[in-house]
């Protein structure tokens, strides 16, 4: 009896440091959660007001630019997929994983070669297991992401859908694929196209607000949710001013992606840690109460043996003294 309470008193000192590792995380990452939050609420006033100026100039100009038209056959989608470094965070990664496999399956319907870029090591693990094709992967910033490491993500993008359709490493749609923070306890995985805008009677992207255009008078602006977007004078042309914002819109929209992402990941992981501390506590109960219960056997089975000891005992006694 004495060596199974030693084998509980051990798994009790164990559970308990366990507890104190995920209790820390759990507090480290309901810290960051809020830096995040904060940061996600800082970008999407630029990120909205960008998309409402892109929707402006292309509306207004009527030019025909690169990432604002159709292509008449498209053929190739690049999907951008956001996942996290690390683990720990519950069923964070799968399910964005899960998203860009439905959407690569869509895509693939409608007859378009998918080329993948990933940001995150667990995407990078997925894909690679796997012995995927992945055109480029970015890892080291999935949690604290800044503008910067957006710029160095959007670059190639904008330079695969930039080149001549049929040209190698040419793309015609831009898709990403991130985890939509909505609160602390739900964050959803969504899927975005950004590129090319669709600008009459759809929203600029996915992911934008939808904007009406106004079909009777083309010299009107067009209004988004009853506000008339402004109307621009181009100097020197509306395709150098849209060359101009467009590489800065897929910034913003992959910048804000990021940070939501980050956001996700934090609350995720707050509450698998969370959830690991409880089911700790539950474990410790449960691991206090066996070793009691041993315990109190073992001094029961010692009574015991003193009790039939001493029985045992005067029995002799009183057999010697006839």
């Amino acid at each position: 009896m004495g060596a199974q309470i030693r084998v509980y008193k051990r798994r009790i000192k164990s559970v308990t440091a366990t507890k104190k590792i995920t209790k820390a995380m759990e507090m480290i990452a309901a810290s960051r959660i809020i830096k995040a939050q904060r940061k996600v609420a800082a970008s999407t006033p630029y990120a909205t007001e960008l998309t409402r100026a892109v929707t402006a100039v292309a509306q207004g100009s009527g030019s025909k630019h690169a990432l604002t038209t159709e292509a008449d056959n498209p053929t190739r989608a690049a999907v951008l997929l956001i996942t996290s470094d690390r683990g720990l965070a519950g069923g964070y990664s799968s399910n964005a994983i899960k998203a860009a496999e439905q959407l690569n399956r869509r895509l693939k319907e409608q007859g378009k070669e998918v080329v993948t870029y990933l940001v995150g090591r667990k995407g990078v693990s997925y894909y690679g297991f796997r012995k995927r094709p992945v055109a480029e992967s970015w890892t080291g910033f999935s949690d604290s992401p800044t503008y910067a490491h957006a710029k160095m993500v959007a670059e190639p993008l904008i330079e695969a859908i930039n080149a001549e359709q049929g040209t190698e490493g040419s793309v015609d749609e831009l898709h990403i694929v991130y985890t939509e923070f909505v609160s602390m306890m739900t964050q959803t995985p969504v899927d975005r196209r950004m590129l090319p805008l669709a600008i009459e009677g759809g929203a600029a992207g996915s992911g934008a607000t939808p904007v009406s255009v106004a079909k009777d008078d083309e010299s009107k602006p067009a209004a988004k949710d009853g506000k008339i977007l402004p109307l621009y004078d181009f100097e020197p042309s509306a395709e150098d001013v849209l060359d101009a914002l467009l590489p800065r819109y897929v910034e913003s929209r992959i910048y804000n992606a990021l940070l939501q992402s980050a956001a996700s990941e934090h609350a995720a992981r707050r509450r698998a840690m969370k959830s690991a501390t409880d089911n700790a506590e539950d474990l410790i109960k449960s691991l206090t109460r066996l070793a009691n219960a041993a315990r109190q056997a073992d001094i029961t089975q010692e009574i015991s043996e003193i009790v039939g000891g001493a029985s045992a005992l005067a029995d002799a006694t009183a057999g010697s003294d006839r």
